[in-house]
């Protein structure tokens, strides 16, 4: 298991990495930031990036935030950050 920090910035033109600030990744994601569907699409992108099952990657932080605490089951950091560059 690991945790990753993340901080999401919605309602943008498409979904992406923009960055590694102190340790905190950002991410941009098309999806608006109420109902769930933020985080909804943050957890499907991860998985997408990963090549992990959805139900590996949990929201443990943040769901009514732009900074999120994200569990992911099945790679270590290293594996996490060579996938997200």
């Amino acid at each position: 298991m690991t945790v990753i920090q993340v901080k999401v910035l919605p309602r943008s033109s498409r979904n992406m990495i923009v960055g590694n600030e102190e340790g905190v990744i950002k991410i941009k994601l098309t999806a608006p930031p109420f109902e769930g569907k933020a985080n909804k699409a943050l957890k499907e992108f991860l998985a997408k990036r990963l090549g992990l099952p959805k139900k590996n990657i949990e929201i443990i932080s943040g769901t009514k935030s732009r900074l999120k605490s994200i569990r992911i089951e099945g790679l270590n950091i290293k594996e996490i950050d060579d996938l997200l560059k």
